[in-house]
């Protein structure tokens, strides 16, 4: 039975992706994550205990360029690229899968449920991305079948935020060695008449939209990780997308199939130190209150910190599920961090929630007491965009956009350890920047904006 902690995080995985529905595409990724790491083996029990000695696999983190071909007629632009981050997680209940996450509802034999959601990426030109909308999500279920000898078979069942469906049948061959791991994968999509109106018929960006019929989509392609050295991978992905006859003979359409390829690198667990092993890094808790500032993040870290003229603030709640206490074999304990977030009402805003899910790694010295600096990279959705963040967009004359790139960069001390009192050694005292961001338009997923929100924030940490 899963303890308390792990459902938070559950909890977090799947609020976190719904953001991608806020904002829209044309070409499935089919999980574009490399979901090809060894299955976990569950435990016995969930504790405490269990916890702490949790083994060091099935996690990574990676930096991605994604380029595809834009098949709309208008624009001017051939092709359109976008910097994708990635997150990976996998245990016995949930998952991270670089672009989508989900549950594990039902598993026997070979045989599997999944509730999902899933990015889709809209590969408009990028001059017309953020005036129209980033790209978007999908929700729904997902049944999966193993074949045997690495062969298998899913059905996807989606539907993005306004309820318009498709479904993809895959049918892939995973392949594992000592250096790479592949996953060759070919699927249909069955997309009907409003998603294909919407995203390919452009029925309501513009007077010249038009309504298309439902069709069935063929694609085919491969991704795949090779291990460098140690953590270090390279990662990559190509597909290619056959429309179908509607879409192809859409006037808003002058492309009978797309391309995407995927580039990059990612820090993985080392796959060739598999199995359970104990690990030091123990699981936290972590609350904070934090006050917003128009500076930027190289103005906090130089210590130029500009005051918010209406006071607004945040409370936060973060949990950490330990992965792993090193990298390259430097001690470093890194977690999967789902937090909520609380943005409170002030004279210029409405309270709102904000939901983030990162990979953190905190590195301890000792000066003259135990201190640790930590640095956090994920995603952070957010339900009403903040003051701060909304007159900076208003400024620059972007649209906001709800999911953006989540940084934290923090420093704290060892209570214990500073006043002498052992008892106190699993409480930190700290300081961090709580930061939202869209990567200097270079994320289709962000909508192609510059800027975002910063707070800076004071915090109590404690081990359990």
């Amino acid at each position: 039975m899963l303890n308390t902690p792990k459902y938070l995080a559950l909890v977090a995985t799947l609020l976190t992706p719904v953001c991608w529905a806020e904002v829209v595409d044309a070409t499935d990724t089919t999980e574009t994550s490399l979901d090809v790491a060894i299955e976990t083996k569950k435990p016995d029990v969930d504790t405490v205990e269990t916890l702490r000695l949790k083994r060091s696999e099935n996690w990574g983190i990676a930096a991605t360029l994604r380029s595809a071909g834009v098949p709309y007629a208008e624009g001017g632009s051939a092709n359109v690229s976008s910097f994708v981050p990635m997150m990976f997680y996998q245990d016995e209940a949930f998952f991270i899968n670089g672009t989508e996450g989900g549950i594990r509802l039902w598993e026997e034999d070979e045989w599997r449920v999944n509730a999902i959601l899933r990015m889709r990426f809209i590969d408009l030109p990028t001059a017309v991305q953020n005036d129209i909308g980033g790209d978007t999500g999908d929700f729904g279920f997902q049944l999966k079948r193993q074949l045997g000898d690495g062969w298998y078979a899913d059905l996807d069942v989606l539907s993005d935020k306004d309820y318009r469906f498709h479904s993809v049948a895959t049918l892939g061959k995973t392949i594992h060695t000592e250096d790479f791991d592949l996953d060759a994968t070919v699927s249909a999509r069955y997309k009907d008449a409003d998603f294909n109106s919407f995203y390919y018929g452009l029925s309501e960006y513009r007077n010249e939209g038009v309504h298309i019929g439902a069709g069935v989509d063929l694609k085919a392609g491969m991704k795949g990780r090779y291990h460098v050295y140690s953590n270090l991978y390279l990662v990559g992905a190509a597909y290619a997308t056959y429309f179908d006859k509607n879409v192809r003979h859409a006037a808003t359409i002058d492309k009978n199939w797309q391309g995407e390829v995927f580039a990059g690198f990612g820090f993985f667990n080392d796959h060739k130190r598999d199995g359970e092993r104990e690990i030091s890094t123990r699981p936290y808790w972590r609350l904070a209150y934090g006050w917003a500032t128009p500076s930027n993040i190289g103005e906090i870290i130089a210590g130029g910190t500009e005051k918010d003229p209406y006071g607004n603030t945040l409370t936060s709640v973060f949990y950490g599920h330990p992965l792993t206490d090193s990298l390259f074999g430097v001690p470093l304990d890194i977690y999967l961090t789902p937090g909520v977030v609380w943005h409170w009402s002030s004279e210029v805003q409405a309270s709102s929630a904000e939901f983030v899910m990162a990979i953190k790694a905190y590195y301890t010295f000792d000066w003259p007491t135990e201190w640790r600096i930590g640095a956090a990279e994920g995603l952070s959705y957010v339900n009403n965009i903040t003051y701060v963040e909304s007159s900076e967009m208003e400024r620059k004359g972007y649209e906001p956009s709800h999911l953006l790139n989540y940084i934290d960069l923090s420093v704290d001390v060892n209570v214990g350890d500073l006043i002498g009192q052992k008892k106190l050694n699993n409480l930190w005292l700290g300081y961090s920047i709580h930061h939202r961001s869209a990567i200097f338009e270079k994320a289709s997923q962000f909508g192609r904006i510059k800027g975002g929100s910063n707070y800076n924030t004071i915090y109590l940490q404690m081990d359990f």
